[in-house]
């Protein structure tokens, strides 16, 4: 008597993701970061259908499509969120503005998009999104207005990336201002969440941006015990002149991670890095050009030097 084949069996998929829309790029990052076997992927065209599904059955993820508006997107998560309220939803939108993006902070969305966007950018939030536990508790809004913004945010690194997207989406600053402001920010939250917070999710770090017309002040707190600059000797600003590398050996003894420029580099970025007496509380200011540098260049006289 022969043997029966044997039937490999598959399992099912027990985490589902609903997108909206039907960009063919997305969906196909989405395919590369949402596991088969693990992930069933349905899509919808529009918002009310969304709305329908999620009324009828639980996502654990939501995308919402690249071509409706930030307030369109907002007003599906208000509707979504009282009948499934631990729903994760990214807003992928066609146009928004700073103030879409932080009524979508208090509504509690997971991250926001605006075109155009990095597809890569995207795709290391949806891994953030479908790894990270008790993802809805990690921002909390104080109060906000698109000129000034306070939120507190829990000390690990998956929550700094979506602070950092959200603050991305809001700062409406020229280039290349808004580039060299979001690299100083990046550097000094991560070492307050890194070194002040210790990477403890039970702590929180405050976080204020200010933009005023000529300028730019961004404030970060931590609840470690502060430091000054010369006690620092993981940090490259630490080191002495005749060894520009001995912060790297401190490092690697201390079994930390590489780095340590942090400091330096925001120093490089902004024009003020201004630390509290106690060392916990840091502001970046950033002075704003608001001339048109065209401009600039054609009434310089032509015996100016070069």
């Amino acid at each position: 008597m022969s043997a029966l084949p044997s039937i490999e069996m598959r399992p099912f998929p027990i985490r589902t993701a609903l997108v909206v829309g039907g960009d063919s790029e997305i969906q196909a990052r989405l395919r590369q970061v949402l596991e088969p076997n693990v992930w069933a992927i349905q899509h919808t065209t529009d918002n009310a259908s969304a709305l329908a599904l999620a009324q009828r059955k639980g996502f654990d993820l939501i995308l919402t499509s690249e071509k409706t508006s930030g307030k369109e997107d907002i007003e599906l998560l208000r509707k979504i969120r009282r009948i499934r309220p631990h729903t994760r939803l990214i807003i992928l939108a066609d146009e928004s503005t700073p103030a879409d993006v932080i009524t979508s902070m208090r509504e509690r969305a997971f991250s926001y998009f605006s075109k155009p966007f990095s597809l890569d950018a995207l795709a290391i939030m949806v891994q953030h999104a479908i790894e990270q536990p008790c993802w809805d508790d990690g921002i909390d809004v104080v109060s906000a207005t698109p000129e000034w913004i306070r939120i507190r945010a829990r000390c690990d690194m998956k929550t700094a990336e979506r602070v950092l997207q959200f603050f991305d989406e809001i700062a409406e600053l020229p280039d290349p201002e808004k580039g060299e402001v979001g690299m100083a920010f990046r550097e000094m939250l991560t070492n307050a969440i890194e070194h002040g917070g210790r990477l403890d999710p039970s702590q929180q770090v405050e976080i204020s941006y200010l933009r005023a017309r000529h300028m730019v002040i961004c404030r970060i707190s931590d609840p470690g015990e502060g430091f000054t600059l010369d006690e620092i000797p993981h940090a490259a600003i630490a080191n002495p002149e005749d060894d520009a590398l001995r912060h790297v050996a401190y490092r690697e003894a201390s079994g930390m991670r590489p780095g340590g420029f942090g400091v330096l580099l925001a120093q490089r970025f902004v024009d003020q890095l201004v630390y509290s007496e106690k060392g916990n509380e840091v502001l970046l200011i950033k002075y704003l050009d608001l001339a048109p540098r065209a401009k600039k260049e054609e009434i310089k006289p032509n015996n100016a030097p070069g």
